[in-house]
C-alpha cells in the first residue's frame, strides 16, 4: 500500500492523506519575523502570516477618463499611491507575501446593488451612475471586466496575485475575502489604495472587527475627499483599529531581516 501522504488544501490549512491516514495537524509554517516602525508602536510581526490588501486602484477612481473624473472630481490625489505601490510590490512578491486586490466589479444587471448604494454619486438619478456608460469610451461604470473597473495600467497585476470583486465599500461584505485569508493563515493585513476614508477604511474596520491585525500604509493610500477626511481616517486607525506606517518602513523592516535582491 502506498503510504506517502498527499496534501489536500492550501498550506497552512491543509490535510495530508493517503488510503489509511488523514493527518489533520496542519503544521505551522516557520516564522519570518520583522520589526516595523509605526506612528505609535514598534511592531514585531510574521511575514508568513501577512498579506497586502490593495483597494480600488481602478480606472474609474484613478484615471483621468474614469468615472470620478467625469463627475468633476480631481483624481490627482488618487494617483499618488501608484508609485509607492509600484516600488513595494516587487519586493513583496519576491519574499512571497500574498497580494490581494479588492476591486468594485459589479454584475451587469446590478441585481445585488441596493438603491442606497446606487445613490452614491448619482443622487438625482439622472447622472452617470453604476453600470451606466462613460461618455468618453462607453465603458460601464465599475462593471466587472470593463475598462472602467480594470486596475490602472501602471499596477496591472500578474495572475499569481489574488483578485476579489466587491460590491460595497467594504471588501469583506458578501465576498470570499475572509475565507481566503483564513485559509492562507493570514492574521496581519497591510492596507493600501483609495479612497482612504471610504472603501479602504470600511474594509480595514471590518478586518479589525473580524480579529485581523491592521496596518495602514499611509504613502500607499490616498483620497479625493477633503484633507480633514484623511486626517480623521489616520486618527481613527491609530486610535481604534490598528496602526499607521508606510512602505519605506515596511521595506526597511524586510531588508533588515530578510535577504532580498535589489
Amino acid at each position: 500500500m502506498n503510504q506517502s501522504l498527499h496534501p489536500l488544501g492550501v498550506p497552512p490549512n491543509a490535510w495530508y492523506v493517503n488510503e489509511s491516514i488523514a493527518d489533520l495537524t496542519r503544521p505551522e509554517m516557520p516564522a519570518r519575523s520583522i520589526t516595523l516602525q509605526t506612528a505609535t508602536k514598534i511592531l514585531r510581526l510574521d511575514l508568513n502570516k501577512s498579506a497586502l490588501i490593495i483597494v480600488d486602484m481602478q480606472n474609474d477612481f484613478c484615471h483621468p477618463d474614469g468615472w470620478l473624473s467625469h463627475i468633476g472630481v480631481d483624481v490627482t490625489p488618487a494617483r499618488s499611491p501608484i508609485v509607492p505601490i509600484q516600488q513595494l510590490l516587487p519586493i513583496l512578491r519576491q519574499i512571497g507575501m500574498s497580494i490581494v486586490w479588492i476591486n468594485w466589479g459589479n454584475r451587469p444587471d446590478l441585481f445585488n446593488i441596493s438603491p442606497a448604494t446606487r445613490y452614491v454619486y448619482n443622487p438625482t438619478g439622472t447622472g452617470v451612475g453604476l453600470g451606466d456608460p462613460l461618455p468618453k469610451n462607453q465603458a460601464p461604470v465599475l462593471e466587472k471586466e470593463s475598462w472602467a473597473a480594470a486596475i490602472v495600467d501602471e499596477l496591472e497585476p500578474p495572475e499569481s496575485d489574488i483578485k476579489i470583486d466587491k460590491y460595497r465599500m467594504s471588501g469583506f461584505w458578501d465576498t470570499p475575502l475572509d475565507s481566503i485569508l483564513r485559509n492562507l493563515g493570514k492574521t496581519t493585513l497591510f492596507f493600501a489604495g483609495v479612497n482612504a476614508d471610504q472603501c479602504v477604511m470600511a474594509t480595514l474596520q471590518d478586518a479589525n472587527f473580524l480579529g485581523y491585525d491592521c496596518i495602514l500604509l499611509e504613502d500607499c493610500t490616498a483620497t479625493t475627499s477633503p484633507e480633514f477626511c484623511l486626517q480623521a481616517t489616520l486618527y481613527n486607525v491609530k486610535q481604534c483599529f490598528g496602526f499607521v506606517s508606510d512602505s519605506i518602513q515596511l521595506l526597511d523592516g524586510i531588508k533588515t531581516s530578510i535577504k532580498v535582491k535589489n
